[in-house]
C-alpha cells in the first residue's frame, strides 16, 4: 500500500545561512533568509518512505535578519539584499529550486536521501540526512545541509572590489512536525 504525505510552510520552515568572507568581513552580515513557500512530497510503501520531492518557489525569498557588520540591517537594506539575492538566483528565469530523491535509506538517526539538486537549471547529486524523531502520532524531521553556489554557477555577491563577500557555502535548514505513521528507524 503507498501513501503520500504532502508537506509545506504551514509544516515547519526552510532557512538559509550564508557567510562573509574577505578582507573586510567584519563590515559584512551573515544572513538568515527564510524561503516562504516551499512544497514536499513524500512517497510511503507501507511504513518506509521510498521517495521525495521538495520544490522551493524562489520568489519567496525573505530576509530575516543580519547579524555582524557595522550596523543593523534596516528595511530597506533587507529589501537590496532580496534584490540581489534574487539577481544571483536568476529568479525571473529559474523560479524554483528542486531536490528529488533517487534513494532514501534508513540510518541511524532517521534517513539519508540521496537524489538530485538542481539550482538555476543546473543539476547535482546531492545527499541530505535526515533526522526523524517519533513522538507518537507525529513526526519530528530536521536536516541541516551545506550547498556551494559556485557548484551552480552562481558567483557569490561581493562589494569593495571583492573584499568583502558572501562566502560561496550556504547552509540549508529544515524543520517540520506531521502527524502520520509510526517511525520504523
Amino acid at each position: 500500500m503507498t501513501d503520500t504525505w504532502t508537506l509545506d510552510q504551514s509544516d515547519g520552515e526552510l532557512l538559509l545561512y550564508t557567510g562573509v568572507v574577505g578582507r573586510a568581513a567584519r563590515m559584512g552580515h551573515r544572513l538568515s533568509i527564510a524561503m516562504t513557500r516551499w512544497r514536499a512530497e513524500v512517497t510511503w510503501a507501507g511504513t518506509e518512505p521510498v521517495a521525495a520531492e521538495l520544490v522551493v518557489d524562489v520568489d519567496s525569498l525573505e530576509v530575516l535578519r543580519g547579524e555582524g557588520g557595522v550596523k543593523g540591517l534596516s528595511g530597506p537594506e533587507k529589501a537590496v539584499v532580496r534584490s540581489n539575492a534574487l539577481k544571483s538566483l536568476t529568479a525571473s528565469r529559474f523560479p524554483v529550486i528542486r531536490f528529488t530523491t533517487e534513494a532514501i535509506a534508513a540510518s541511524a538517526q532517521g534517513y539519508r536521501l540521496t537524489g538530485t539538486l538542481r539550482i538555476r537549471n543546473k543539476s547535482r547529486r546531492h545527499e541530505v540526512d535526515l533526522h526523524t524523531s517519533d513522538l507518537g502520532g507525529t513526526w519530528r524531521m530536521s536536516a541541516e545541509s551545506v550547498v556551494r553556489q559556485s557548484d551552480y554557477g552562481m558567483k557569490p555577491y561581493s562589494l569593495l572590489m571583492g573584499s568583502l563577500r558572501v562566502a560561496d557555502d550556504v547552509t540549508v535548514s529544515f524543520s517540520a512536525v506531521r502527524a502520520g505513521k509510526a517511525c520504523s528507524v
